[in-house]
């Protein structure tokens, strides 16, 4: 009688603790509120499931604990029961998937009106790259990593001489225009994560990874590293503000482009 009491008071406790816990999810701040009802459902089956089969085994555990003269009937198949539990199995797996992969297909259709923004992480920092006056980002290597070129863009690509560059520095982001986020690293894997924004993506070396959101309300909100990626790893944070129009316009003014940059670490201006 112990272990059913254990297994029935496991069952209360876990589903008191769900609806009364503190910790729950940040102030959404962007459009993915979708993100939030997938999760939402899988707890929904995932709690229906555990506490069917936890009160089920206090059940049988009191049903069918040992009483003088009683004898087990040995059923060795039941196909009716094994029918049930694989189709219940099936339809609860699919109503988990099929949210995620609606969703995830809108995580990566970015619209066509949606401005770019490159993430560039390393160990252990975060930087940034913004279009210029031509609304075009300009083509980056790896391997043209340097001290006075960390993030490694073609100086022969007229593109990307305008480039707007943050190093270390904050992103600014304007209020309810749909951005499209390009992840690169130049290192090891990382992973770009802002918690309000319900969006995150691994960053992996050699590759570009990209989704899209758009920022629904102003403030400031931290950038995490949601992979380990090194000793330095729990120090690896940023900041993204999210601005009014006209905030972030005079926050771009502010920026220096890529041939600024250059021309003030003292080496030759990039060709045209």
């Amino acid at each position: 009688m112990a272990v059913v009491l254990v297994l029935v008071l496991v069952v209360v406790g876990s589903v008191l603790f769900h609806v009364l816990s503190p910790w729950w999810w940040t102030p959404i701040a962007s459009n993915w509120s979708y993100i939030d009802n997938t999760l939402v459902i899988t707890f929904w089956i995932t709690g229906i499931v555990f506490v069917a089969v936890v009160s089920f085994m206090a059940y049988c555990v009191f049903r069918f604990r040992h009483r003088p003269g009683n004898r087990a009937h040995y059923e060795p198949e039941n196909r009716r029961l094994e029918l049930l539990l694989a189709s219940g199995t099936a339809v609860g797996v699919a109503a988990m998937l099929a949210p995620g992969l609606i969703v995830w297909n809108q995580f990566i259709t970015v619209p066509a009106d949606a401005a770019s923004v490159e993430v560039v992480s390393q160990q252990w920092l975060w930087s940034f790259r913004l279009p210029g006056a031509d609304g075009k980002l300009g083509r980056a290597e790896t391997r043209d990593v340097t001290s006075d070129n960390p993030l490694g863009l073609d100086k022969n690509d007229a593109n990307g001489l305008d480039d707007i560059i943050v190093e270390g520095g904050e992103l600014h982001l304007p209020i309810g225009k749909p951005v499209h986020i390009l992840l690169r690293s130049v290192d090891v894997l990382h992973d770009f994560y802002v918690p309000e924004f319900r969006a995150k993506m691994d960053m992996i070396p050699g590759m570009v990874t990209y989704f899209w959101l758009t920022p629904t309300r102003t403030g400031t909100f931290e950038i995490l590293c949601a992979e380990l990626c090194g000793v330095g790893h729990p120090q690896m944070r940023g900041t993204v503000i999210v601005d009014s129009d006209a905030d972030y316009q005079t926050w771009l003014g502010q920026q220096q482009t890529f041939t600024q940059l250059t021309a003030s670490s003292g080496e030759p201006p990039p060709a045209n």
